[in-house]
């Protein structure tokens, strides 16, 4: 019997751990990989935890934008931490084995962080609604108390649907094959890999995608199309480009992640997307937790300010 299974229920065995496939076995890849995968990461946590650290120390950026943004830097940080640090450890040692549990644990985390941010993406596309077509009643709507509660909301959302995925899959007996072909452990190489019965836990997984991917997207998509129709308006065309560019940046985010979701998660699982399925994977689990603070915070002009304040202060500390 080999050493990742069991004996379980008579002559059953049962599934201790899996092999992460990964990007392939070519040694000439690995360190490549290994060195982008360590450069995004620390991009991207250092990114990230910059704007949480502006958001909490600068005054200027209490307001209910950076509220969300800084919600949203914070998820990414943890996003990221869930599912790269796995990679470069499997790229440095070889090591492509992760423990039953581990798995698991790995898929319940970012199943979370990936679904709340669904809900805070939606959230923070009506604030910008709010701000830009209703700017004589925002600071009444989007006051201290509604901005927690939504934040609240969309956290607890969440954590609430993968809790009852995950709570089924922990049912399930894994008892043939332990390799994975994915880079991390997502729902459906794992439940690919099952022996059980597993049309319940599909039709549960593709009802609560569609409920936490589909309305925040459209509730998007249409708050946007209100946004460019109020910039249109905008008599100044200087003022009319800024603010089209901001908005133009954060609507190719949010089609990137929100498309690449529903197609994963969704759409039907053809062979044809099952060959893209790292593909997708990699746009919305690495690429958008880097894109988010470039596009959504650093190239603001209160951001820039609060961040060059920093800068000086720690300057004049270092000098004094």
């Amino acid at each position: 019997m080999p050493p990742w299974q069991t004996q379980h229920g008579g002559n059953q065995t049962r599934i201790t751990e899996f092999i992460l496939l990964g990007f392939g076995t070519g040694r000439e890849a690995q360190i490549p990989l290994l060195l982008l995968f360590l450069v995004i990461y620390i991009v991207t946590i250092s990114g990230n935890l910059l704007i949480v650290v502006l958001v909490l120390s600068d005054q200027h950026l209490h307001t209910p934008m950076y509220y969300f943004l800084g919600n949203l830097s914070c998820l990414e940080t943890f996003y990221s931490s869930v599912i790269l640090p796995r990679v470069v450890y499997s790229l440095l040692t070889g090591d492509r084995s992760i423990s039953f549990i581990g798995c698991v644990a790995q898929f319940y985390f970012f199943g979370i962080l990936v679904t709340t941010e669904c809900f805070l993406l939606g959230v923070m596309s009506i604030d910008r609604y709010l701000a830009i077509c209703k700017p004589l009643h925002y600071a009444a709507l989007m006051n201290g108390k509604l901005c927690a509660q939504l934040a609240t909301g969309s956290w607890m959302g969440g954590w609430v649907a993968i809790t009852i995925t995950t709570s089924f899959m922990s049912q399930l007996a894994f008892c043939g094959t332990n390799e994975m072909d994915h880079f991390f452990c997502d729902f459906a190489p794992m439940v690919s890999l099952s022996c059980s019965d597993t049309r319940t836990i599909e039709i549960l997984s593709f009802v609560l995608s569609s409920v936490c991917a589909f309305p925040p997207f459209l509730l998007t998509l249409a708050s946007y199309v209100c946004i460019i129709i109020s910039i249109l308006k905008i008599p100044s065309s200087s003022g009319r480009q800024k603010v089209f560019s901001t908005c133009s940046s954060h609507l190719l985010v949010v089609i990137m992640f929100y498309g690449t979701l529903i197609i994963v998660y969704v759409l039907p699982n053809s062979s044809t997307l099952r060959d893209l399925n790292k593909v997708f994977s990699l746009l919305y689990t690495i690429l958008t937790p880097l894109a988010n603070p470039l596009i959504y915070s650093l190239r603001n002009k209160e951001v820039k300010e609060a961040l060059n304040k920093s800068a000086r202060k720690l300057y004049n500390n270092v000098r004094t």
